[in-house]
């Protein structure tokens, strides 16, 4: 029922826990912790099937979706591995993401595969922590926890959605995520505001850390909350 209403140490805990690899100490293995966390959050947060194992990494189906059928995410940008992912790929509409730049990717990908320069990510995680946010003048928020999934939603005073955002629990992590404000109400600290409730009621749930894939335009709000990133995250997309 809906009620009205930079990574520290935790971090490296997280890394441990979710077997970032025998490279742990590295820089791409406290990022393919992140990643493996951020995967299965996200499957959360969509209610998805659970992520498959592969010999790359992960591979999530996306029914429902008519931009992608599912996705090989990598946790580890691998030449090799890049290359295997992409040749085991006969259904267009799948796509695959790796920490890594997007130029790096293209000379690995096979024919068939182009790289999505405008769908570059940024993987972000924070150390949550509450604040207990008033929601702005003129607005009320509605909160929802329902599987594991905890959603905001801001409305303006016709009861109109303004902005909103879910962020979903993984043990000890929660992956934020479908975070928007609709133009019109922009610009008015609603994005902040969605950010602050769900930090606070994943950390009352006992989250500590907050991991998300930020788009460029998202990044700003982000950092302005003291997440910080930690990885670039190119994209492909096999469409022959």
């Amino acid at each position: 029922m809906w009620q009205m209403a930079g990574v520290g140490s935790m971090a490296a805990d997280m890394v441990q826990k979710t077997g970032a690899g025998a490279n742990a100490g590295s820089v791409a293995g406290p990022v393919a912790g992140l990643v493996r966390t951020w995967v299965a959050g996200w499957a959360v947060s969509r209610a998805t099937p659970t992520p498959v194992e592969k010999p790359w990494g992960l591979y999530v189906e996306v029914p429902g979706n008519p931009r992608e059928v599912g996705r090989h995410v990598l946790p580890e940008p691998d030449g090799e591995l890049i290359r295997g992912a992409a040749e085991s790929v006969s259904t267009p509409r799948t796509w695959m993401k790796t920490p890594a730049q997007p130029e790096e990717i293209a000379p690995w990908l096979p024919t068939g595969w182009v790289v999505a320069y405008e769908e570059t990510g940024h993987l972000m995680a924070t150390d949550l922590a509450t604040t207990r946010p008033v929601v702005p003048d003129g607005y009320t928020a509605e909160v929802e926890t329902r599987d594991s999934v905890i959603r905001v939603r801001v409305l303006d005073a016709a009861g109109e959605p303004a902005a909103r955002g879910q962020i979903a629990l993984a043990g000890e992590a929660a992956i934020a995520d479908q975070i928007e404000t609709w133009k019109a109400h922009r610009r008015r600290g609603l994005g902040q505001f969605v950010m602050r409730t769900l930090a606070d009621r994943a950390a009352d749930a006992g989250a500590a850390l907050g991991i998300l894939a930020a788009t460029d335009a998202g990044r700003a709000l982000y950092e302005s909350l003291g997440w910080k990133k930690h990885a670039t995250v190119g994209e492909c997309i096999y469409q022959p």
